[in-house]
């Protein structure tokens, strides 16, 4: 099984500029938790913004996520795929990354899809999923994390 048997194709997708309610507005209208940052030329991926970023970089920090771009809360550097990755891979790159998505690019760098753990779990091996989940999830310890 390849990342193109698995990924979400053609994932809608915002410009750095874009204001983080219309972010949040793609988040509604297409059912999903994360939303790509590309390029407005070339749709090449240079961020993700998901839900937790504005939770954690926009809310919780106090900010006015009325006045925030897309810049301001996404994650980068994202990881990317080939869509002719096999499916391992693709889990191994969420593992060692310590991500929920993966972004899938075309041979010219754009974007062209995204795989979830949600898409690992409905479309690939359980007992990989599950694997993924597990790895992604673990708790790293931080400062405040430490204990006393």
């Amino acid at each position: 099984m390849k990342a193109r048997d698995v990924m979400t194709p053609d994932p809608a997708c915002c410009f750095a500029e874009t204001s983080i309610r219309d972010v949040a507005q793609m988040f509604v209208e297409h059912d999903v938790g994360s939303v790509p940052v590309v390029e407005s030329s070339t749709r090449k991926p240079i961020g993700i913004v998901t839900d937790r970023d504005i939770a954690c970089r926009a809310i919780a920090a106090g900010k006015n996520a009325l006045d925030l771009r897309a810049r301001d809360c996404m994650s980068a550097p994202c990881i990317t795929v080939s869509p002719d990755w096999p499916l391992d891979d693709c889990c191994d790159a969420m593992e060692q990354n310590r991500v929920r998505r993966l972004l899938v690019v075309d041979r010219a760098g754009a974007l062209c899809g995204v795989i979830s753990q949600a898409d690992i779990a409905l479309k690939g091996k359980m007992r990989k999923a599950s694997e993924v989940v597990r790895e992604v999830s673990r708790r790293t310890m931080t400062a405040s994390a430490v204990p006393i």
